[in-house]
């Protein structure tokens, strides 16, 4: 009974929130949401349609055919060009997104290569689909560079599919044209797949340019591109994202979209439409206000350089800092004795109330580490901090 399911674990990220949410006067910097409402013009978008009487039946399910020309439109201004009709799904959200690309890719017992750290739900979802991670770590003394010779490595003849995100969560790292060239190359050569989760690609802090597998046009076939509405947008409650690829990839991942979820839904659509014709202007600002409140945390993590050694993520709203110090067994039999991130990580929220992730979540190269979600308001980083050094004195 359950056996599908019993090696499955609700994410560490929900897992930390719903601890947080028992505690009356708790601050989370935890989970990736954005401190900002989504804007006006995505609202007016949305009101309209609701006064049509547009939004209360299913959509076609790949989606709103208005909404993936625009989809076609903002992916060529990126240097990607696919047919809206073919080669691009709506879905709700990047996890149903990728869930449905590894369902449509694998097959059990199939390997999934994951450079890490990563973000926690690759992991659930590819043993949803049977498979098993292969984990290739970052090098944390090269700003957490991806070695695709190291990754061509563990290649073995059950690999199928190299599922990563770039923008990194947790890193902020930015992998390179080169770096990525030569894992389009290693997909190639060894037949495989390529599952590119961009969502955090609006919120690159420097003047380079993101490049895409998915812009080489020789591997259409084999890279399926995803991106959520969520982070850029303000919009994580709406649930709705979309995934693109070759016709040959995405006719089969429709078949698991439509087993998932019939379709996205219909409200959020309209949204997503707001945000592609209206919501450019507003992603400039929570970039910029993003930025300062990189500096902020890392400005706090320098008067904390006792406690804490980090690198200055180059995106994506979350800095991964390392803990410099062995933290005290404090909680017995909690499941997380031997976890340095997690004892720090859990004795923090139930001393002072403040909710971070433990880095060993995101992959065996996270352990000693947490990680901290500068998206929040200023006023709520500025007292996290506060607590997180009252906690530290006390030690």
């Amino acid at each position: 009974m359950f056996e599908r399911t019993k090696n499955l674990k609700l994410s560490t990220i929900k897992d930390i929130e719903l601890r947080a949410s028992r505690l009356p006067d708790a601050i989370s910097l935890a989970q990736g949401i954005p401190s900002f409402d989504t804007p006006a013009c995505i609202k007016r978008r949305v009101e309209k349609a609701l006064k049509r009487g547009v939004v209360a039946k299913y959509s076609l399910t790949p989606g709103l055919p208005e909404l993936r020309e625009l989809i076609e439109i903002s992916l060529a201004k990126e240097n990607m060009f696919y047919d809206w009709q073919k080669e691009i799904i709506v879905t709700a959200g990047s996890i149903e997104a990728m869930s449905s690309a590894l369902l449509a890719l694998t097959n059990p017992g199939d390997e999934v290569i994951v450079p890490e750290p990563t973000y926690t739900s690759y992991l659930e979802i590819i043993k949803l689909a049977g498979c098993q991670p292969i984990f290739v770590p970052l090098d944390e003394s090269l700003n957490w560079q991806l070695d695709p010779d190291k990754l061509e490595e563990k290649i073995t003849d059950k690999t199928k599919v190299i599922f990563f995100c770039d923008p990194n969560n947790p890193t902020g790292t930015i992998f390179s044209k080169e770096q990525l060239q030569k894992i389009g190359s290693i997909i190639e050569k060894y037949n495989l797949y390529a599952i590119a989760d961009e969502v955090y690609k609006d919120f690159v802090y420097d003047s380079r340019q993101l490049f895409s597998l998915a812009e080489i046009p020789e591997l259409r076939n084999r890279v399926v591109r995803v991106f959520s509405f969520s982070k850029a947008y303000a919009m994580t409650g709406w649930r709705v994202g979309y995934a693109h690829s070759d016709e040959s990839i995405i006719q089969e991942m429709l078949k698991v979209h439509d087993s998932l979820v019939t379709c996205a839904p219909v409200i959020s659509q309209y949204a997503a439409m707001g945000a592609l014709e209206m919501g450019d202007s507003e992603v400039k600002i929570f970039k910029e206000q993003f930025l300062k409140r990189r500096e902020l945390v890392c400005k706090k993590l320098d008067d904390l350089n006792s406690y804490f050694t980090y690198i200055k993520p180059d995106s994506s709203y979350f800095v991964f800092p390392r803990l410099k110090f062995a933290f005290p067994n404090k909680n017995k039999n909690d499941g997380h004795e031997k976890s340095l991130s997690w004892r720090f990580v859990l004795d923090l929220l139930k001393e002072k109330q403040v909710a971070l992730v433990p880095g060993a979540a995101f992959g065996p190269s996270g352990e000693g580490h947490v990680r901290i979600n500068f998206g929040r308001n200023e006023k709520d980083i500025i007292e996290s901090f506060a607590r997180i050094d009252k906690y530290l004195q006390d030690l």
